[in-house]
């Protein structure tokens, strides 16, 4: 299976660019190495055509004249064909450096074309990180004017418990904080539209990155079939040419008949991989689900809070409450599934909690300690608070059930 650049090198986070450096490390290392095949088949184009020229040198310096005969003949053929050696040896030369031009062409033509996605990229990625600085910034001052308005209105519940105070300085500190309120609500629609504003350029700049990961992943696999190809052109013509040397240059195709694309790519995202998947959005917090150090309250603390008419802050029923159903853990249910019904509307605001409706008949096949019991509806199970529930006996289970049906029961007909 390939893996693809795009779905292995983004960032932890909006500022993180290591995937994406990741990448542009390795198209230059891939850069570097058709320079190092170039100097290579350079050098070898020279060694090949010196070689050549001295062949036909010695060829033509010998003379041989005095011998006659047979002899003579096989002495001058002999100089013939080293002649034609040489030559061969220079035509040699001639093709290799045509496969020099050839790399030398195709280097030019992935640094252009990788120098405009390169363009593309940087201009989109400075808006986005000068947008997320704002949209910090943002996010500091509204927490800040809400704490500002928060000390407020706490001044103004003081100064009216006070009898003392006089109607001049109540009214001064009443206005104080009407305009802190004021500020903290500009304060949060200037975030929330630095947040939407963020997203959006976001979404430009993954698109785009997304396609030039693809860009640049064909292009590493076009240099590497490239390479792979003139290094196996290279040894045939080696091959070709030196027929008694051909043992060694299979050896080199044997090594070159295990280089796959694929593979080379597997290989380099699994050592050089940053991340699988692109940062999460940054959304926005409203100021009271923060805590003191400015994270999102824990979801069993706002499980907590939640309370029934009756029910104390604490979250347990009041004295005489005549709220049913009581929080027990489940090994008091001795794992048997009970009926229960639901005495209040409840919606569920975690994706482990289940919405029921005032009415509905739940199973309730674990009963935790903190309140919070699970039960099963119509093949859906999820959480639910234990004091929205009221237990049924069998008898009123099958009375209820006659209920949900009245076109099978005709005692239910007025």
């Amino acid at each position: 299976m390939a893996l693809l650049f795009c779905d292995a090198f983004w960032g932890t986070d909006f500022i993180d660019q290591s995937g994406y450096e990741a990448i542009l490390q390795r198209l230059q290392d891939g850069r570097h190495m058709c320079k190092d095949v170039e100097e290579l088949l350079k050098m070898r184009a020279l060694a090949e055509e010196k070689y050549g020229r001295d062949l036909v040198a010695i060829a033509r310096k010998a003379e041989g004249q005095t011998e006659i005969g047979t002899l003579k003949a096989s002495f001058d053929k002999l100089k013939a064909e080293i002649e034609k050696t040489g030559n061969l040896h220079i035509q040699l030369s001639e093709r290799i450096k045509e496969e020099v031009l050839k790399i030398e062409a195709f280097r030019e033509h992935q640094r252009e074309q990788r120098k405009k996605l390169e363009e593309i990229i940087e201009k989109l990625q400075k808006p986005k990180m000068l947008l997320h600085k704002k949209t910090m910034e943002s996010k500091r001052l509204y927490e800040q004017r809400c704490k500002e308005a928060e000390e407020a209105e706490q001044a103004v519940g003081k100064k009216t418990n006070v009898t003392t105070s006089t109607h001049r300085q109540s009214e001064k500190v009443m206005n104080r904080a009407r305009l802190c309120r004021q500020a903290a609500n500009l304060a949060e629609k200037q975030y929330k539209w630095n947040v939407d504003q963020l997203e959006k350029t976001c979404e430009d700049w993954e698109s785009t990155y997304r396609s030039a990961c693809e860009v640049f992943q064909q292009q590493e696999s076009e240099r590497i079939n490239i390479l792979r190809c003139v290094l196996w052109d290279h040894c045939n013509l080696l091959s070709m040419q030196c027929v008694q040397d051909d043992d060694c240059y299979e050896e080199v195709r044997k090594i070159l008949e295990q280089c796959d694309i694929v593979s080379d790519n597997n290989c380099f995202i699994k050592l050089k991989k940053t991340a699988c998947r692109p940062p999460a959005p940054i959304e926005f917090q409203n100021y009271s689900d923060m805590d003191a150090n400015g994270g999102v309250r824990k979801a069993e603390t706002k499980r907590l809070s939640v309370m029934l008419p009756g029910m104390s802050f604490s979250g347990y029923p009041e004295a005489g409450s005549n709220l049913a159903g009581t929080c027990t853990s489940a090994q008091q249910m001795g794992g048997n599934p009970e009926k229960y019904m639901v005495v209040y509307d409840f919606k569920a605001q975690e994706d482990d909690e289940l919405s029921v409706s005032k009415g509905q008949v739940v199973t309730i096949t674990e009963q935790g300690g903190d309140g919070w019991w699970r039960a099963w509806r119509d093949g859906i199970s999820g959480l639910v608070p234990g004091t929205y529930l009221t237990k049924i006996s069998s008898q009123s289970y099958s009375t209820h059930l006659g209920a949900a049906q009245p076109e099978h029961s005709p005692t239910n007909k007025v």
